[in-house]
């Protein structure tokens, strides 16, 4: 049997998203999506390392045929915990979602030279640059030649006793064909693709994106909502509850934020706006809060072949004091749009107009959406 650990625990820190690497969108699916997509029809079982808290919304992106079990601090502690999830493996597959674009063929030709009786496996990319040691001073000392080094890609692959042997330990490295080389094992390369680059950085995602073929077509929409405060309603903002704040009039619960993003998606994609959607004439809608409309939204952008690549929104007024709770914000507009990047800002009208004179509060909100 082989089986495969996708490691996914990664928070995307350098990528400055609000939502873990995994979870970004590449095109039509996430990161994850992708890399386990990849994998699914060269190996009999797939367990994915999820970040503490994200393991359910893992579970409904790839499905009850892989297995999700929480994640560790780093690296290793990520494998040794998918390793747990696996017994009765004669190989196994280590393999990063942040290296989302690899193809089903290089996992192969990793399986291939397993078969082939090596028991650790690397793809590898030639180095094309020239390298140089360079002082603390940033002075070159030295030039270093390049053509014995390598650039290790994943997915990597082993025996299962032998990535066992390796993780029983607490050692941690970069990757585990560095644990394996530290053990006295041989570790044998294949070639590597350029596809199967590490996305990183927004930049990363953007050569990732050249990479997936077909007619990928950006979109932008603008959207803006202003509400009145009214006496006797609660305040819900960027899908929030404001429990010491008076709320604002509407139809449903007023969400100035999340409607603004409504209407960004809807302007983006050419769907209607929020109106014609959620107005006056579907009373369902009434009363719903602003994270049931941007779920909902989701799903009609998402059945048009839409994905979404960024929101921001920038909230107007003079209360409540957004800064305290944006990172919470962020978190629940993010899980509501299926993990999208998003970001949230405040500002005043300096006592001008409905906002300024604390009359009520408005937005205005961006989109950028992919559609292949």
């Amino acid at each position: 049997m082989i089986a495969a650990i996708v490691a996914a625990a990664g928070s995307g820190e350098r990528f400055g998203a609000s939502t873990p690497k995994a979870l970004i969108q590449l095109g039509d699916r996430t990161l994850l999506e992708h890399a386990v997509s990849s994998l699914s029809g060269v190996v009999d079982q797939i367990v994915v390392t999820a970040p503490a808290g994200f393991e359910d919304h893992i579970r409904t992106l790839v499905g009850d045929d892989v297995v999700v079990v929480t994640g560790g601090a780093t690296r290793s502690d990520s494998v040794r915990a998918g390793l747990a999830a696996i017994s009765g493996a004669d190989f196994v597959l280590v393999h990063d979602a942040a290296r989302a674009l690899a193809t089903r063929e290089l996992a192969a030709s990793v399986v291939a030279a397993l078969r082939g009786g090596d028991v650790a496996v690397v793809p590898a990319l030639a180095v094309v640059d020239t390298l140089q040691n360079v002082d603390a001073a940033g002075y070159v000392l030295t030039a270093v030649d390049r053509n014995s080094l390598r650039r290790i890609q994943t997915p990597q692959g082993f025996s299962y006793s032998v990535l066992k042997a390796i993780h029983q330990g607490a050692a941690d490295a970069s990757d585990d064909s560095t644990l394996a080389l530290n053990a006295g094992h041989k570790v044998r390369i294949v070639a590597g693709e350029e596809r199967a680059l590490k996305i990183t950085t927004p930049s990363d995602l953007a050569t990732a994106l050249t990479f997936l073929g077909g007619a990928t077509t950006f979109s932008t929409g603008v959207g803006v909502d202003a509400h009145a405060f009214g006496e006797g309603r609660q305040l819900w903002l960027a899908g929030l509850h404001w429990p010491d704040e008076v709320g604002v009039e509407g139809h449903s619960d007023g969400d100035v934020a999340s409607h603004a993003i409504c209407d960004a998606l809807f302007a983006a994609t050419g769907l209607g706006d929020l109106g014609s959607n959620f107005g006056t004439s579907r009373p369902e809608y009434a009363g719903a809060s602003g994270v049931t409309l941007l779920k909902e939204t989701y799903v009609l952008i998402s059945n048009a072949g839409f994905s979404i690549s960024h929101v921001s929104v920038q909230i107007i007024g003079n209360r409540p004091r957004i800064g305290a709770r944006r990172a919470e914000a962020i978190t629940t507009i993010s899980q509501a749009l299926g993990g999208a990047e998003v970001a949230i800002l405040a500002t005043t009208t300096d006592g001008m107009g409905l906002t300024g004179e604390g009359r009520g509060i408005a937005a205005i909100a961006s989109a950028l959406v992919i559609k292949r």
